[in-house]
């Protein structure tokens, strides 16, 4: 069996019993299950929600995208083995800390494959929330530039890139295309400040002021627990994006939980930690891959330049990486898997059939 094989590279063909169209981004599709469906799994595996809550199938790929382009590499791989699986089990990981640690629940009720997750409904909040401990990034090219006020955050003169800021920062940005806040250009993800989110937080889908508290407090203590995870792991958790949304419980209680996915080297950087303090940053994230990109094509503009993306998607279409360019991202993402789980990383010779087994056999999902 090749590589290319043991890639989940499509994963919105799948045969899930559905009456909706499903809905495929870069990496994930997700498959609103049928009302009956929700309910019936709602009451045989009793899962803590309202009893009308839609659920849906949410399936990970291995696809790899970057700069908005997802990545092929030769041989026929459309993506790289182990990297949606190793994103799903650091995900459920910090998840699982959260609750324990009393923080709040996640959009995951139920984890049937290691690609698969059941998910309900939830109103997302439409901010990218971003928690910065190193100045690096967008930051960086901001502050080498010479701007010093970040999404409303005045920063101080004398910081050095990569260096630790002084304070734990939350920068965040629009999800989506939001029109008519004033101040706030409609475009997707542009920075904003928290007085954006203040004066207009029904624009951005909160519930009360007093839940912009509430997020900021869940921002903090989540990066904290995965920062102080890390750190145990020698290695350094830099900056991450989480998102936020409301569901209802089983009770009918209304409360803002973590959605998406959390702490995973796709919304995160983390560098190894030996080697920043030898001065060298090593990244275990995908910023490592986005950086051999940029050094891999010799126009590097191309992949910064948002006013040349039809150049770039073509860019993406036309040209197949080296294999072993995609097999280092994907040991990359396993080592660092298995490195925060402490298990070894589960991989599949053939997900799609594993797959469509257990949803058949388990779950009656599939006729």
């Amino acid at each position: 069996m090749s590589l290319a094989d043991k890639v989940l590279a499509v994963n919105n063909d799948l045969p899930i019993r559905t009456e909706l169209p499903v809905h495929s981004g870069k990496v994930r599709s997700v498959y609103w299950l049928t009302e009956e469906d929700s309910r019936r799994l709602i009451k045989e595996r009793g899962y803590d929600v309202a009893q009308n809550a839609p659920l849906a199938i949410m399936v990970i790929s291995d696809r790899l995208s970057a700069f908005d382009c997802v990545w092929s590499g030769e041989g026929g791989m459309k993506g790289v083995p182990g990297k949606g699986a190793a994103l799903n089990a650091i995900s459920n990981h910090w998840f699982r800390l959260f609750r324990e640690r009393g923080l709040a629940d996640s959009h995951i009720l139920d984890i049937p494959h290691p690609l698969v997750w059941i998910v309900q409904k939830a109103r997302p909040v439409m901010i990218e929330a971003i928690c910065r401990q190193y100045i690096t990034g967008s930051m960086w090219r901001a502050y080498s530039k010479g701007e010093r006020d970040f999404c409303g955050i005045e920063l101080p003169e004398g910081l050095e890139k990569n260096q630790k800021l002084p304070e734990l920062l939350i920068t965040p940005s629009t999800k989506g295309v939001l029109e008519g806040i004033p101040g706030v250009p409609a475009v997707d993800d542009v920075n904003i400040t928290r007085k954006n989110i203040e004066d207009n937080y029904e624009a951005f889908s909160f519930r009360s002021r007093e839940d912009i508290d509430r997020y900021e407090v869940l921002l903090k203590e989540g990066f904290g627990v995965i920062s102080e995870a890390l750190s145990k792991l020698d290695q350094v958790f830099v900056d991450t994006k989480f998102e936020f949304g409301y569901v209802t419980d089983a009770s009918g209680q209304e409360k803002l939980i973590y959605m998406d996915e959390v702490g995973t080297p796709d919304s995160s950087r983390i560098w190894d930690g030996p080697m920043y303090r030898q001065g060298k940053v090593v990244e275990n994230s995908k910023e490592g891959f986005r950086q051999k990109l940029l050094k891999h094509f010799p126009d590097a503009d191309i992949l910064l330049n948002k006013a040349r993306m039809d150049e770039r998607l073509a860019l993406a279409s036309d040209n197949e990486l080296p294999e072993s360019l995609m097999m280092e991202v994907s040991r990359t993402y396993i080592d660092i898997a298995e490195k925060i789980t402490g298990e070894r990383l589960p991989l599949s010779d053939n997900p799609k059939a594993e797959i469509i087994e257990v949803l058949k056999s388990e779950y009656s999902l599939i006729d």
